[in-house]
């Protein structure tokens, strides 16, 4: 086997782990309750394919150019990898716009509950807000 088809089975390998890692993103996303912290890892785990991913597609134009030649063997890995590729895009746009209705629904509940917030204890004159403006304020 050549140093192109190990490459190009490699991001094969990439793209089912990334293909993992997006479905449980969507996961995450669909949920009733997002759990921040495993949005997170789920993000770095994303970031860290991708950049392995684009580590492969450099040696894998490296390697395109030394071997020069079309392959029916390299040429079948890279319809895979083109597949596989258009599959996570469709998933990836998915998942944004479940998040950005994740987002909408936060700003919604914040604006909700703006108008119930208790006011500030303090008032722009340092002293503390009373609830009757016309009671005495009495100091010993």
């Amino acid at each position: 086997m050549n140093q192109l088809s190990d490459i190009l089975d490699q991001m094969t390998v990439i793209l089912n782990a990334l293909k993992d890692v997006m479905d449980a993103e969507q996961k995450q996303l669909s949920a009733g309750h997002i759990n921040g912290s495993a949005l997170q890892r789920i993000t770095e785990e994303k970031s860290s394919l991708l950049a392995t991913l684009d580590y492969l597609e450099q040696q894998r134009r490296a390697a395109q150019k030394v071997q020069n030649s079309a392959n029916d063997d390299v040429a079948s890995r890279w319809q895979i990898i083109t597949e596989k590729t258009a599959q996570l895009r469709s998933l990836n746009q998915h998942n944004g716009w479940l998040l950005e209705g994740q987002i909408a629904r936060n700003q919604q509940a914040l604006e909700v509950l703006k108008p119930h917030q208790e006011p500030g204890l303090y008032g722009a004159n340092g002293q503390t807000f009373t609830q009757n403006r016309g009671g005495k304020k009495i100091s010993i």
